[in-house]
Parts: structure tokens; C-alpha cells; sequence
């Protein structure tokens, strides 16, 4: 969350960079300060009323060693206790008021991102490679793994309902040669250390990245809201230092994560319901860094390089575009996603978001580091898919589908899959 000291030294940079994201953004800072004042006005009150209550002590003790009366003096020190200990209520629910309002106003956006409404102005930064040209009409991946049994779906749907997969066979163990080939990319080449974390997290690490409370209607919550379903690996992995003080020696942190992920897409009803690219379960090889603010940004760099290296081994056709103040992340300063090209759609699609936090969720987790000076700082934490499974699969098949309907295995992964071709 942002640092209230910043709101109230700087309110109006506050407001400006909020009104990038939206103009309804910029009217929460003057409610933030106003509870932040009330809060700051009642802790006064009680550092004065304690200094009341000190003199009238030391009067109760003088007068008690000269054996003469202090009742008045002690039905004073009652009433003034009284009276701290409703104020000392007041600024409790003050405080909880700030802090609940502080969780639900976004990231600001970095100086340098592109100012925009939506997506219609994210630029494009780079493209690797040539859209793939067919002598046939592709087909799209629902028609390519029913055809070739990849998948199930409509089994899918009558265990679990609409939005959930059954990959069978061939597919399963091109699934699952695609999540070893993405893990053993980024641990052997690329230096991260692979975690293994739970698939259930607590209500606090959910807030500490931000999905709640913003985003608590898309996701699967059990024990009445006190744990949730991952929806990625980020939480689990950028949770894992929560509440911890770090060495500046220990950073930067590079961590990786194979896990399911499980979103409800609650306002996402109609969205690209056929097939495997809205789903309510998938599966996502996650890359989280944990830094110093002097290099978070060149960290972002290369962690986008590191999900791009992915899709060029793949030999994937992708576009990167960075995202504009208003497509930006809630939790996020600034973000590139990677895009690749799915024939069977005719349309790009996203398989990665890399982005830098910068200090926004660390604060929400109390994550800190000591620097070389012996300060203690907020970190700064990144994430990006390495990749998103589902649509890195559909955009696989359709791009690598022959004219006879089978598909050919790429060749990094012929020996994870086992096979050339899926026929």
C-alpha cells in the first residue's frame, strides 16, 4: 500500500498520479487525510491527557506521604483514564478506517509509464518473429484436441463444471513436458531457485499482494475467507518473507514456482468461454523477485527478458507492449506483457505480465531489508509468468498444426513429450 507519510507530504503528486490510473482515484487521498488527521488529533489528546494524569500522580503521592487527603486529585486520574481510554478506542478505529481505505487505492504508476485509458493505448515495444504462415486453413486448438484426444471437456465440466480442463493422454504428457521445460529453463539458465509452495494461503498473504480486498469475489475461499485458493504462485512465493528483515547481501531473491491457480474470473462472464482460454484452473510456472529499490528496474528488465526467452525457444511469435496508466495492475508501479500469436484465434494472446510492485505489496507485508548502512527499508518485489500454461498451449498447437491434423512437437520439447509429432 502507499506510505501515508507520502500522502501527506505530497498530496497533490499522490493525486496526480492517481488520476493517470482513473479520476475517481484522486478523491480518496482527501478522505485518507482527513482520517489520518483525526487519528493524529486523538493521539495528541491522549499524550496530553497522559501528561494530566502523570502530574496528578506524583500530587496523589505527595499528599498520601503528608497523610493529607487526595480525593480529589484521584476522581480526576479516574475520570481522565476514562476519557483515554475512549479516545485510545477512537483512534483504533480511525487507524483501521486508514488503513482499510490505504488498501483499497491502487499502485502509483511509475513517472515513465505511457498515460492512457485502456489497452487501446499500451504501446508496443518489441516483436520477435514472423506470424506462422499456413497452406491450409488453421484450425483453433478446440478443434485440434478434440480431433487428436489432447483434451476432454465436456468430462471437465461434468466433474467440475464449466471452465475447468481434463487433458488426457498425449496432451496431459505435452502439459506436463511444458511445465518441466519452463522450470528447468529459468532454474538452469536463467538462476532461479525453484520453491514448492502450498496451494492454500492465509486471508493476510492474500492482502500482503493485493488480491484482497479488492479482488475477493474472483477468488475460491474456504473457512469462511480466512484461507484462499492460490490464484498464482505470487503469493505464496512473494509471502514467503513477510514480516521479515533481509540482509542487503541476501538480494536480489530469485524464486520460481510450478503451481494450479484458481480464479473465479467473476466479471469476466462470456469472455472467451470456448476452450482452454479462460479458465477457472490453470496451470503457470511463476518467476517473483525480491530487491533493493536502486535495482528493481533493471531486475524488471530482466525478468521480462527471462519470459520472453520462453516463447523464443518455443519459437513462438510474440508481441511485448507496455501497459498504460489505465490497463495497469492495481498493485502495480509498471508492467510489460508478453503476447503471442494463437492462428486458430487470428489474435494475440497474453501469456505473461511482468511488473514491478516496487515497495506497494512489501509494505502490505512488512517485507524489509537492512541496507549497507544498517537501515532497515521496505523491499521491492516483481513478478511475471514463465508461463501462463493454458494459452502458451493453445498458442503451441495452433502454431505448430499440419496440414494432415497432426502437430509437430517443437524440438526443445521432443524429449520431455517423447515424440515428434502428436497424431
Amino acid at each position: 500500500m502507499l506510505d501515508i507519510r507520502l500522502i501527506r507530504e505530497r498530496p497533490e503528486y499522490v493525486r496526480e498520479r492517481l488520476a493517470t490510473r482513473s479520476t475517481e482515484l484522486a478523491q480518496q487521498v482527501a478522505e485518507v487525510l482527513r482520517i489520518d488527521s483525526e487519528r493524529r488529533r486523538i493521539e495528541t489528546q491522549v499524550q496530553q491527557l497522559n501528561g494530566e494524569r502523570n502530574k496528578l500522580s506524583k500530587q496523589i503521592g505527595m499528599l498520601r506521604s503528608k497523610q493529607e487527603s487526595s480525593a480529589e486529585q484521584e476522581t480526576k486520574v479516574r475520570a481522565i483514564a476514562e476519557e483515554i481510554d475512549r479516545l485510545n478506542q477512537a483512534a483504533a478505529a480511525a487507524d483501521l478506517s486508514q488503513r482499510n481505505m490505504l488498501l483499497r487505492i491502487p499502485n502509483l504508476p511509475h513517472a515513465k509509464v505511457p498515460i492512457g485509458a485502456d489497452a487501446e493505448a499500451n504501446p508496443e515495444v518489441r516483436v520477435w518473429g514472423e506470424k506462422p504462415v499456413f497452406g491450409f486453413p488453421p484450425l483453433d486448438h478446440v478443434e485440434l484436441g478434440t480431433k487428436l484426444g489432447l483434451f476432454d471437456l465436456e468430462r471437465g465440466a461434468k466433474i467440475s463444471g464449466a471452465g475447468f480442463i481434463c487433458f488426457t493422454n498425449l496432451g496431459a504428457r505435452l502439459e506436463r513436458g511444458l511445465i518441466q521445460f519452463l522450470l528447468d529453463l529459468q532454474t538452469a539458465e536463467n538462476g532461479y531457485i525453484e520453491i514448492s509452495p502450498p496451494h492454500l494461503v492465509r486471508r493476510e498473504c492474500m492482502v500482503g499482494t493485493g488480491q484482497l480486498p479488492k479482488f475477493e469475489e474472483d477468488a475460491y475461499e474456504l473457512e469462511e475467507g480466512q484461507t484462499f485458493l492460490i490464484p498464482t504462485a505470487e503469493v505464496p512465493l512473494s509471502n514467503l518473507y513477510r514480516e521479515e528483515i533481509l540482509s542487503y547481501r541476501d538480494l536480489p531473491k530469485y524464486l520460481v514456482a510450478h503451481t494450479p491457480c484458481f480464479r473465479r474470473e467473476a466479471g469476466s462472464a462470456g469472455r472467451d468461454t470456448r476452450g482452454l482460454i479462460r479458465v477457472h484452473q490453470f496451470d503457470k510456472v511463476e518467476l517473483v523477485k525480491i530487491t533493493t529499490p536502486e535495482t528493481s528496474y533493471e531486475e524488471l528488465e530482466k525478468l521480462t527478458e527471462d519470459a520472453e526467452k520462453v516463447l523464443q525457444r518455443l519459437g513462438l511469435h510474440y508481441r511485448t507492449i507496455e501497459l498504460c496508466t489505465g490497463d495497469l495492475g492495481f498493485n502495480m508501479a509498471k508492467t510489460y506483457d508478453l503476447e503471442v500469436w494463437a492462428p486458430g484465434q487470428g489474435r494475440y494472446l497474453e501469456v505473461s505480465s511482468c511488473s514491478n510492485a516496487e515497495d506497494y505489496q512489501a509494505r502490505r507485508m512488512n517485507l524489509k531489508f537492512k541496507d549497507v548502512d544498517g537501515k532497515n527499508r521496505f523491499c521491492h518485489t516483481l513478478n511475471g509468468s514463465g508461463t501462463a500454461l493454458a494459452r502458451l498451449y493453445v498458442a503451441l498447437v495452433e502454431t505448430y498444426q499440419q496440414a494432415d491434423g497432426s502437430i509437430l512437437v517443437p524440438e526443445p520439447l521432443r524429449d520431455y513429450v517423447g515424440v515428434t509429432e502428436i497424431r
